[in-house]
């Protein structure tokens, strides 16, 4: 989609915004993120997006998945405050 006039650069307006890009690491960072991913429950998360003239930087987390256990207690713990919640409007209507 390129416009008259302008050079072949990208633009605000035509470039593609979900085009892949490369990731700068060193080998060694790429092999020690791949090997942690394929651990089971390990996954790779970019927490920010920086965009500073023209490059982006991400900013990335490893993270573990919930255990099961782990999850019952979270929806647990969900219900209790919803029922405390519900209690205290119950008391403040009367």
């Amino acid at each position: 989609m390129r416009t008259s006039g302008r050079s072949r650069h990208g633009h605000a307006i035509d470039h593609e915004l979900l085009r892949t890009r490369k990731l700068l690491l060193h080998k060694s960072e790429v092999r020690k993120l791949e090997g942690r991913t394929k651990q089971k429950g390990y996954t790779l998360i970019p927490t920010r997006l920086y965009f500073r003239n023209g490059p982006v930087k991400c900013e990335l987390a490893l993270a573990r998945g919930k255990q099961e256990w782990d999850k019952r207690a979270t929806e647990r713990k969900r219900e209790a405050d919803n029922e405390a919640k519900a209690a205290v409007a119950r008391s403040q209507r009367q």
